[in-house]
Order: C-alpha cells, then structure tokens, then sequence
C-alpha cells in the first residue's frame, strides 16, 4: 500500500495544499460538469436527444469553467511565490 501511495504526495507542503484548493469557479465547473454528464447519460439510456444534447453543453461549459478557475489559480500561485521570493 505504501508503495502504490509514494507518488501521490510528491512535493513540499504549499504544493500539496495547492492541489486540494480550488477557487469558486473550478467546483461550479465541477458540479456543472457532473451534471451535465448525469444529463447526458440520462438522455442517452432514455433515447432523449434533447437532454442528451443540453447535458452535453452544460458538460462543455463546466469543463470550460473549470479550465478558467484552475488558469486563475496557477496566476495566483504565482504571483504568491514571486512575492515569497522578493521577501527573501
């Protein structure tokens, strides 16, 4: 178990923070994403294009919020580390 585990938390500690953190547009793009995969299963299973259509779209659109909080975050990241190293 220990060894299936190793890789997991590679890093120093401001790091593995980083990667539990996310900002209020990367979980709405999550939780858009989810449902929109929820929507879009549902409407494949009940031969409903429309559902399965508009759960698709609001998949895409939750991908794309996401994609934007994660880009927003990695310029915040650094913009904190580039201070961090001007104190030093």
């Amino acid at each position: 178990m220990e060894h299936a585990l190793q890789g997991l938390w590679v890093g120093d500690a401001a790091q593995i923070e980083r990667r539990f953190n996310m900002n209020k547009d990367e979980m709405e793009g999550k939780k858009k994403n989810v449902k929109g995969r929820i929507k879009e299963a549902v409407g494949t299973v009940t031969g409903n294009k429309n559902l399965e259509s508009e759960g698709a779209g609001e998949r895409a659109d939750g991908a794309a919020q996401e994609q934007v909080g994660k880009a927003k975050r990695k310029v915040g990241e650094a913009i904190e580390d580039f201070g961090k190293k001007l104190k030093r």
